[in-house]
């Protein structure tokens, strides 16, 4: 049987399965296959609100039925076909009940609840004195049913009052009422209960940003006339009689207590307190240093209590990095309207390792393992302060035309984090989170056995803060790497000496610049939003400096060395734009993502550093074609059957990709996706021909489609990616046009690109 015969019976096996899924069902039962909502109204209403209704109608139906592909009730149908195991484990079980799914059977009790749910819903929005009609069909043991809305004109508000007294809680709810862009209660806009919740929501809220503490939303209630007609309500939002005075009062800090080591067995007595700056700090053991509560803690003893500043001293001293549980209590005070705050601090551990061993193997022949060894130090020198060191070792060897490779990888890298920002300027940082100053250095060996040694020193100075918790900004104001390749063998000598590419792999190297960052994500915030975004922009300028001092230019003969290299001078611009559409559940999802990007070689440089250069092609890139090798342009770099791969750099990027995820079963996801993109020169590169960037790029993009699963396991993502090439930029060698031609074997086995990962693609 060919590759198409098993594909044509696949298919004919699910849709004969399918036809059978009614008959395990009991007599009188019938299997729900769904529903549809429709709206009626006597008054008139736009196609776009009708729309929404219907949705929101459609949205709180249950049960929901059982799911489908493409009609096919594979889940469903997968349950009927296994027997009833005998065990509560096994494959049999693990088919039936992870992999298959139980019939969904229409239940009169349940449609008729689903019916008043509606009701109660619509009342909700305003349509009062409405009502909701049920209609159920059945064919062949299959059970679909309709709901109908019969709807007059929807209420709105006609006026909303508030509090009028003279106390101060009246005055504070009239002055929210006052700002007309807030207040949720507006005349002419349509009743809804759930706006006048949010309202309640909202005048708390700022009550706790005055004072109020003992406040809640619950001491307000919404009186509501619906009778003064024209389908028109008057809203009279007010507190309720039996609200406390403690409610009705704004609060005032006392005294803060900071316990800095606390555990469920601690001492809470305040013996060796220490006062600092209006703090009272209980550190029996001196752990740290009581400037860090006074930078990080936003409360100060005399002022008003405000939900803003509750939720900031939280956030900072989380964002410290050296507690791992962190607790507020606020106590009424010993003097009138007045709170205390009591704040639980317990450590992490200060000191900590880890080792990691990963083991690869690699489409290049290549097999390898990795040995890493990190070491932390959460509170160096008391002030909050993080040191990371990590030391790694790996070997891999690759076994290619008879050639052994073995390669060699050695390094050590520090990092430490300031919580405070050392600077002769201001950042403009929020005070929700602490800023930090960070210092690292690294030192990397790259021991290729029979072609050369990479010998790599690096260092940084910079900064990383947020403004708020969906963006970060990280400014790297000193970046140095130095690159020296030595060790060179006589054999490689004479293959870099045919193929300036694969020179420019091992080049020499030194750059001195500055490197800013920016990222946003709306997904680091827990939402429920149909559409989320995430962009993270890059800019990354080297040399400049160091040419302006010495009046370097390659092109006039002016190169300029540091360390016997020459240093490297560009500019790079980087775009990674992203947009994830929710498809009805958490689990569906159609996601895109756009990145593009742009290097510029000049003055002491002419050409890009390889390290900061742009490749297309990867598991997280062009999935149809190996990695680093497609393009530039419409240069044809490297065949399939090629055993050696020559990484291909440019200049300029464009990438698009778009995929949609589903889930399959169980921890189980699939994906189906297509990326499409290429690299390009700036300038022309005899080497390459057809590399460089014109203005027919629309044409040299190439496209690859494919299928993939993903394991979500909750600490991390497993994924297994197929895909193809659908369009090259190249013609093949003789001048022979690329085609899909999934029948051939051979083709398969030259075009299908399976990809092993951890996490998302994007």
């Amino acid at each position: 049987m060919n590759f198409k015969q098993l594909i044509f019976f696949a298919c004919i096996a699910l849709v004969v399965t399918s036809c059978n899924n009614t008959k395990h069902l009991a007599a009188g039962q019938n299997l729900f296959i769904g529903s549809a909502s429709k709206v009626k109204s006597t008054a008139k209403i736009s196609k776009g609100e009708r729309k929404d209704l219907e949705e929101q109608m459609q949205s709180l139906v249950r049960p929901k039925p059982n799911s489908n592909i493409l009609g096919i009730r594979f889940k469903l149908s997968v349950y009927n076909s296994v027997k009833e195991p005998k065990k509560k484990k096994g494959l049999k079980y693990w088919l039936k009940y992870k992999v298959g799914e139980p019939p969904v059977i229409a239940s009169n009790t349940a449609l008729e609840k689903n019916r008043q749910i509606i009701q109660n819903h619509l009342d909700n929005k305003g349509y009062f004195r409405d009502s909701v009609v049920m209609d159920t069909s059945i064919k062949n043991k299959k059970l679909k049913v309709t709901y109908t809305a019969l709807l007059d004109s929807q209420y709105k508000i006609n006026q909303a009052s508030y509090p009028n007294d003279s106390s101060e809680i009246a005055k504070q709810i009239q002055s929210t009422a006052l700002n007309k862009k807030e207040v949720l209660l507006k005349p002419k806009e349509p009743y809804d209960l759930d706006i006048i919740k949010n309202e309640r929501i909202r005048i708390d809220a700022n009550l706790k940003e005055h004072g109020y503490y003992y406040f809640g939303p619950d001491y307000l209630i919404a009186d509501v006339d619906s009778t003064i007609g024209y389908h028109r309500v008057n809203i009279d939002m007010r507190l309720k009689p039996e609200t406390p005075t403690i409610a009705r009062q704004p609060y005032y800090i006392k005294d803060v207590y900071v316990f800095t080591n606390y555990s469920i067995n601690s001492d809470t007595s305040l013996i060796g307190a220490k006062k600092y700056e209006g703090y009272t700090i209980i550190d029996p053991r001196n752990r740290f240093k009581p400037q860090i509560f006074s930078r990080t803690l936003v409360f100060k003893p005399g002022d008003v209590y405000n939900r803003t500043d509750h939720n900031l001293s939280l956030n900072r001293l989380i964002s410290l990095g050296v507690y791992k549980f962190v607790k507020v209590r606020f106590e009424q005070g010993d003097s009138a309207q007045t709170l205390n705050a009591y704040y639980y601090l317990t450590p992490t551990n200060k000191k900590s390792i880890r080792f990691e061993v990963s083991a690869l193997q690699r489409s290049n022949n290549t097999t390898g393992t990795e040995f890493t060894i990190n070491w932390r130090n959460r509170n160096l020198l008391r002030g909050a302060e993080l040191l990371t060191i990590s030391a790694n070792a790996g070997f891999e060897k690759q076994i290619s035309s008879g050639i052994n490779t073995t390669i060699l990888t050695t390094g050590i890298e520090a990092d430490l984090y300031l919580p405070k920002i050392l600077a002769p300027f201001r950042l403009n940082t929020s005070s929700a989170f602490v800023p930090q100053t960070k210092f690292s250095a690294a030192y990397q060996l790259y021991n290729s056995t029979a072609e050369y040694l990479l010998t790599s020193v690096s260092g940084t100075y910079g900064y990383v803060w947020k403004n708020a918790i969906t963006n970060e900004h990280q400014l790297t104001l000193f970046n140095i790497n130095y690159v020296k390749p030595t060790n060179i063998t006589p054999q490689f000598q004479t293959a870099i000496d045919t193929n300036l590419t694969l020179r420019r792999s091992i080049e020499q190297q030194f750059i001195l610049g500055t490197i800013y960052n920016y990222n946003y994500s709306s997904l680091a915030r827990i939402n429920a939003n149909k559409n989320n975004f995430y962009f993270n922009g890059n800019v990354d300028l080297s040399g400049n400096l160091l040419a302006l001092l010495t009046g370097a230019n390659a092109k006039k003969d002016k190169q300029v060395n540091i360390f016997g290299t020459p240093f490297s001078q560009y500019i790079r611009l980087e775009a990674d734009f992203r947009h994830y559409l929710r498809l009805g559940n958490a689990f569906r999802s159609f996601n895109s993502r756009i990145d593009a990007g742009v290097g510029y070689a000049y003055g002491n440089s002419t050409n890009m550093p390889f390290v900061k250069e742009f490749f297309a092609g990867g598991v997280s890139d062009m999935r149809g074609f190996r990695a680093r090798t497609l393009g530039p342009g419409t240069f044809y770099g490297s065949s399939p059957k090629d055993s050696i791969i020559i990484e291909q750099p440019g200049d300029v990027k464009l990438l698009g990709q778009f995929e949609y995820r589903a889930k399959l079963f169980s921890i189980v996801r699939y994906a189906l996706f297509t990326d499409i993109g290429n690299i390009w020169t700036l300038k022309e590169d005899t080497t390459r021909p057809g590399s460089k960037f014109t203005s027919n790029f629309i044409s040299q993009l190439a496209v690859d489609a494919g299928v993939g699963l993903r394991f979500d396991i909750s600490i991390l993502v497993l994924r297994l990616d197929m895909a193809f090439p659908v369009r090259v930029p190249y013609t093949l060698p003789g001048g022979e046009a690329y085609k899909v031609n999934f029948g051939s074997s051979q083709w398969r086995k030259d075009n299908l690109i399976f990809n092993l990962a951890i996490g998302y693609p994007f």
